[in-house]
């Protein structure tokens, strides 16, 4: 097994876990790779230190961003390093950056549980809410560029937030 530090033209860094270099390769001209933030298809391979595992007892450990903490929890001022795959990391990519990137994962996880995916209605139902014409609650959902200015003149306020792929519902 192959772990590389990828990287996307954004500077999104994340780990990436291959057969081969042969099969990062081929992932990477068929457009099969993408940040896990911005869904970019730029995904460039970083420099990283070689990883020996030279016996099963000396399994190396790899830093890793600790897993999202529980709904209420508060995160730590730091990144946990931790045995095996996890969410996205990179040596050599600063502490900080890493733990800036769990918390922007879990800000938009978290804006996931309490909103409702109204799709492509998203312009519609922003109207609904602010003239009162429904209930007020947390939307969210996809608007095209005009509906977006529409909304903007109208006073509503909204936000533009790319979701990364990983974090969106399946059944979708």
């Amino acid at each position: 097994m192959l772990v590389l530090n990828l990287a996307c033209e954004a500077g999104h860094g994340f780990e990436g876990w291959f057969a081969s270099s042969t099969d990062f390769e081929s992932q990477q001209q068929r457009g099969l790779l993408s940040c896990p933030l911005c869904n970019s298809v730029q995904v460039r391979r970083m420099p990283s230190a070689p990883r020996l595992n030279l016996s099963a007892a000396a399994e190396p450990v790899a830093p890793a961003v600790a897993a999202a903490p529980a709904s209420g929890a508060r995160p730590s001022s730091a990144p946990r390093a931790s045995k095996g795959s996890g969410p996205p990391s990179g040596e050599g990519v600063p502490a900080l950056a890493i733990e800036l990137q769990r918390q922007v994962m879990q800000a938009v996880r978290t804006m996931m549980a309490n909103t409702e995916d109204v799709g492509d209605r998203f312009a519609t139902e922003a109207r609904r809410i602010h003239y009162g014409e429904t209930e007020q609650r947390g939307i969210r959902g996809q608007a095209t560029p005009d509906e977006a200015r529409e909304l903007a003149d109208e006073g509503i306020a909204i936000v533009a937030l790319p979701i990364p792929d990983a974090l969106k519902d399946p059944l979708q």
